[in-house]
């Protein structure tokens, strides 16, 4: 195992930056295209309005071994595509027996998850919330509020992340926006 010396990190819970990221990654709806279910409306926002930041990541990298715990910022900004709510990609471990926690800092949002067998849970997080992900759950989060919703999340090293089943076959669910509130719906297109 590698060595490595005590460090402290600052984080700003309105705006998730970290003090010194070891990585910084931006995913924009060009990125995202293929995760709303309404795909039209995205192109449509893609080439009248732009490519607007959905959310961004800033994370701190270990090595991937036993023992050692990676931990990230992630900002979500407020906004909708076709009246579903902005969100991050969203991913299963690759090693599924692993979990993680994720702590609200600022914002509101929703942690939608799910496992391969069919069972869905949604937990709605503000800051000081702390939410766990259990092992075998594939997990998302969803900005439902008017501003940034920012989370701190933590995670074992070795899990890594398997994004491409949820690329592949969606989220059981949907966060969609109905008179100015959040609402979980069945995604007509699942799997």
């Amino acid at each position: 195992m590698t060595l490595i010396q005590p460090f402290v990190t600052e984080v700003d819970f309105l705006s998730g930056a970290l003090s010194s990221p070891g990585y910084v990654i931006e995913r924009k709806l060009s990125d995202m295209t293929e995760m709303y279910a309404d795909r039209d409306e995205a192109t449509r926002i893609l080439t009248e309005e732009g490519d607007r930041l959905i959310y961004e990541v800033q994370g701190i990298e270990l090595p991937a071994e036993e023992g050692q715990i990676p931990h990230c910022s992630t900002r979500i900004l407020p906004g909708d595509i076709g009246g579903e709510c902005h969100m991050t990609k969203g991913h299963y471990h690759a090693r599924r027996e692993q979990g993680e926690v994720y702590f609200g800092l600022s914002g509101r949002g929703l942690l939608l998850m799910q496992t391969e067998d069919g069972d869905t849970s949604e937990l709605e997080m503000v800051a000081g919330s702390a939410a766990y992900v259990p092992p075998y759950w594939a997990h998302r989060t969803v900005n439902i509020g008017a501003e940034d919703f920012v989370f701190f999340s933590v995670w074992e090293a070795r899990a890594g992340h398997d994004y491409g089943t949820i690329e592949r076959d969606g989220f059981r669910k949907l966060i969609m926006l109905r008179d100015g509130e959040a609402v979980v719906v069945d995604n007509p297109k699942y799997g």
